[in-house]
């Protein structure tokens, strides 16, 4: 599979991940990755939560920023 934005600058770039938002190939000079805060636990008790990384495009990381930081605080 290859990147989604390399054909743009005239590159041949292997991807080495998807974008957890729009589902792009992303290659490794576009691909960020970013920690956000995960619910987890049963349907019964308290919740937790716990930081996990998720890979992004870099317009998906971009138009996410805020929101990312804001989960992370």
């Amino acid at each position: 599979m290859h990147c989604l934005e390399c054909p743009a600058e005239g590159r041949d770039g292997d991807a080495v991940g998807v974008c957890h938002t729009c589902g792009a190939a992303v290659c490794a000079h576009r691909i960020r990755t970013v920690t956000r805060s995960v619910r987890h636990g049963s349907l019964v008790g308290t919740p937790g939560e716990r930081p996990e990384g998720t890979l992004l495009c870099p317009v998906c990381a971009e138009s996410h920023a805020p929101a990312v930081v804001a989960r992370t605080r």
